[in-house]
């Protein structure tokens, strides 16, 4: 790239005409962006969601595409942040859905299915789960799994990294921000993700036996698909340990990227593991489950902890749910991850073989992941215009990804969808290249 590097203001120009565009193009989710401003703040009730200048409206969606209201046709690569695994249509999913809608809902007690997903769930994730119990979404999950580590160890202060993201109660994308929505626990936010010494040095300054539990994600994937080093994740199993603590492994997301979970790849028992997102079918459902000793506290016989939910046990959510777990096999969680992990893997030769690189030259786009949860990522001060500028790139080549750059492969996504994504990605680089290196 020999061309000069644009000025801050070029970029921003950049952007003005491709937000016109986008504009142009899109005049009905645009006139229904206008029309909900009036009754919900920013038109959104999903902050994740909102994308300048708006975003797009879906109409809907077969297998592995999406249609928005203006009719354009989309390859979906965001899988609805991981809860999409199972595609927009599986029939087996639908047909366990209906089955169970056509003998009622809302029964204000037990139903047929929760015993069987519970079953499901233990034994797929039976390396540390000997009881679960279900909720509504991963956040309520890991606010349980919280709940229960300090009541458990009758201690106050809860570890947490910086990046790591646990559900919009308990987000910690900066270590001390000015607003925040998190839930009043005692957190310790440490800035020390895969450093094992700087965080033994923050755990060395609580006062004596007052850790109740350490929360961590094995790959932090809402900040950034963040790999977890084994090493570090197996500190933080010892340390807790030593501590008299609870490791709680937040695998909502990435318990897809190994048949029992991340950690059973790594061979880390947590105390209490939290779950969600595709593992409830698809539909809203969070699931935490762990230590028998620990579990039990929520034994209503006992009378020690209540945990009460209307929709916990809902009827659509255990039938999906146990007709995903059945789609989602070992071979096909397998082939799934395989799958990601050669297409990230073109993505990065594709940005390398672009943008002519001498060696040891790193460039402001990247591919970060593991299996089928990875992001292409921008570095540098004017990464936040890059990844809006790729976000809708992508957009007009009639593809959708996150606009922070995540992707989140789905069971209907083959080989054959690589092309369209590669082609968008050389054709980005021919058009941009210059602000990349």
């Amino acid at each position: 790239m020999t061309t000069s590097t644009p000025t801050t203001k070029e970029i921003h120009d950049l952007l003005d005409d491709t937000y016109k565009s986008y504009t142009e193009r899109n005049p009905k989710s645009l006139a229904l962006y206008n029309k909900t401003l009036h009754f919900m703040p920013g038109a959104n009730t999903r902050t994740v969601l909102h994308s300048q200048p708006f975003p797009l409206t879906f109409a809907c969606g077969e297998l592995c595409k999406l249609i928005d209201v203006d009719g354009h046709e989309y390859l979906d690569l965001l899988g609805e942040y991981s809860a999409g695994i199972y595609g927009h249509s599986n029939s087996k999913i639908k047909t366990a859905i209906t089955e169970a809608l056509n003998n009622g809902w809302n029964f204000g007690g037990k139903n047929q299915y929760e015993a069987q997903l519970a079953q499901t769930i233990v034994e797929r994730f039976s390396y540390s789960m000997d009881m679960v119990r279900f909720c509504n979404s991963g956040t309520e999950a890991n606010m349980m799994a919280i709940g229960a580590a300090i009541n458990f160890t009758g201690k106050k202060k809860i570890l947490a990294f910086v990046h790591g993201y646990h559900g919009g109660t308990i987000s910690f994308h900066e270590a001390s921000p000015k607003y925040n929505m998190n839930a009043a626990y005692d957190f310790i936010v440490a800035d020390t993700y895969n450093d094992a010494e700087a965080t033994s040095a923050t755990i060395s300054a609580l006062p004596s036996s007052s850790l109740a539990a350490i929360i961590v994600e094995p790959m932090q994937v809402s900040g950034g698909c963040i790999i977890g080093d084994p090493n570090f994740l197996q500190f933080l199993r010892d340390l807790a340990t030593k501590e008299k603590a609870l490791l709680i492994f937040d695998e909502v997301m990435t318990s897809r990227l190994d048949y029992g979970g991340l950690q059973v790849k790594y061979g880390i028992k947590p105390d209490i593991t939290t779950l969600g997102k595709w593992a409830g079918g698809g539909m809203s459902f969070g699931a935490f489950g762990g230590r028998q000793d620990v579990m039990e506290m929520f034994d209503p016989r006992t009378n020690r902890l209540t945990h009460s939910g209307t929709f916990n046990n809902n009827v659509m959510t255990m039938a999906a749910g146990i007709a995903g777990c059945g789609i989602m096999d070992r071979e096909t969680v397998e082939k799934l991850n395989k799958t990601g992990d050669d297409l990230r893997g073109r993505i990065t030769e594709s940005i390398k073989k672009g943008l002519l690189l001498s060696e040891g030259t790193a460039p402001k786009m990247t591919t970060r992941g593991l299996g089928s949860l990875f992001g292409i990522y921008f570095n540098g001060s004017e990464k936040d215009e890059l990844h809006a500028l790729f976000f809708h790139h992508l957009l007009d080549q009639g593809i959708y990804i996150a606009s922070r750059g995540f992707i989140a492969l789905n069971i209907e996504i083959k080989e054959e969808h690589f092309s369209p994504l590669l082609k968008a990605i050389d054709g980005f680089i021919k058009k941009h290249g210059v602000l990349l290196v």
